[in-house]
């Protein structure tokens, strides 16, 4: 596995990656830097009018969600799971504040705009930090966690 650099700083490993431009950044600071120099990336408009209509109506998967240039920030669905049986994400997940925001998240229509706002809230920012923190969990880590 190869490190990556902050494209901000060039000092850190990147944690987050920006929704707009897909630069990589490590911390608050330097998202705050980038976000006025940002460039997003232009997508194609969907070429099928009903398909934004289609959308909700059927489920969808976590494939769904990943494009095959996004392969490298793939999470297995076993560190995925491991969401689910934190401590201290479930005692985040107490915090009726924090819950709104990802109910707000998920019903935005521009979600890279309500993560870009969510992103200055001190509250979501550790509750992102943390589920990096498990999902980017190395393997040593796991077997620390077996003993």
């Amino acid at each position: 596995r190869h490190f990556l650099l902050c494209s901000v700083c060039s000092e850190r490993t990147p944690k987050y990656r920006c929704p707009a431009c897909k630069i990589r950044y490590c911390s608050l600071g330097c998202y705050k830097k980038h976000k006025d120099t940002c460039l997003p990336v232009d997508k194609p408009a969907p070429s099928n009018p009903e398909t934004k209509a289609a959308v909700g109506t059927e489920p969808w998967s976590v494939d769904d969600l990943l494009h095959e240039d996004d392969i490298t920030d793939k999470v297995p669905l076993q560190r995925l799971q491991m969401l689910g049986q934190s401590k201290e994400l479930k005692d985040l997940l107490c915090n009726p504040h924090l819950r709104q925001l990802l109910c707000s998240i998920d019903g935005a229509e521009r979600k890279e705009d309500a993560m870009k706002s969510a992103m200055q809230e001190p509250l979501f920012v550790e509750f992102s930090d943390q589920c990096l923190k498990i999902v980017e969990n190395d393997a040593k880590s796991s077997e620390d966690a077996d003993l």
